[in-house]
């Protein structure tokens, strides 16, 4: 298990993903300079990630996962999986909501589905930069449940990197000691007594749809190429 620590049990709220970012890179300077390549779960992870790595001169890139949606209810996460295939389920949630193996399967495919379409897309703009060796800092807009953070870091730790930080703006305290197993340091700004979602922690909170993305994968492809010539 890896070391966790929490700014503050505030429940304040950000005026945007922006200033998340830019909160979080001022807690992570000392990693500057350490080879780090920030990595950012679409969509709205990605423009906090993207200001972090602005801060650090770092390398930014996404992680691909999508939740598994409980029956009924699919905002509520029972399990995650990843670009590559990986599944990730919470044993706990999906026993509590009873969901069988049939079910996983279907919900699998599903997911899978929508990856393919996002991979197809998304790194046709910005190819995947290899992890091995680097500091990967991995980031989303806050945590709920963590499920499909949980899964971008077993993708993440399978690629052996030097070392996983996860940075997050916000999220409840149980899950981020579940998290804090699955990566060498966890770094919350807050960690509220009082949970129900994330948007409730920002002043400004919109739906980030895929043109914004694709302005930020494009803007970072560019910044990639002036660094090889420069």
């Amino acid at each position: 298990m890896g070391t966790l620590r929490v700014i503050s049990n505030s429940s304040q709220t950000f005026s945007s993903r922006m200033e998340a970012g830019d909160l979080l890179a001022r807690q992570l300077k000392e990693l500057q300079d350490q080879n780090v390549v920030v990595l950012g779960i679409p969509r709205g992870g990605v423009v906090v990630a993207r200001e972090i790595a602005h801060a650090l001169q770092a390398d930014l890139d996404m992680v691909l996962a999508h939740k598994l949606g409980a029956p009924g209810n699919p905002e509520l996460a029972i399990g995650a999986v990843c670009e590559d295939g990986q599944l990730f389920v919470d044993e706990e949630i999906s026993s509590y909501m009873g969901v069988d193996d049939d079910y996983i399967k279907r919900e699998k495919s599903r997911q899978l589905q929508e990856l393919a379409r996002r991979v197809k897309r998304y790194r046709s703009v910005l190819p995947k930069i290899p992890l091995a060796g680097r500091v990967a800092i991995v980031t989303d807009d806050g945590v709920a449940t963590g499920a499909t953070l949980q899964a971008a870091l077993w993708a993440v730790r399978q690629e052996n990197p030097k070392k996983i930080v996860t940075a997050l703006p916000v999220g409840p305290q149980d899950s981020l000691e579940k998290l804090s197993q699955d990566a060498d340091e966890t770094i919350c700004l807050q960690a509220p007594p009082f949970f129900s979602a994330i948007s409730q922690f920002y002043s400004y909170f919109n739906q980030v749809e895929d043109e914004e993305l694709l302005e930020i994968l494009q803007e970072e492809s560019k910044r990639r190429s002036e660094q090889v010539k420069g």
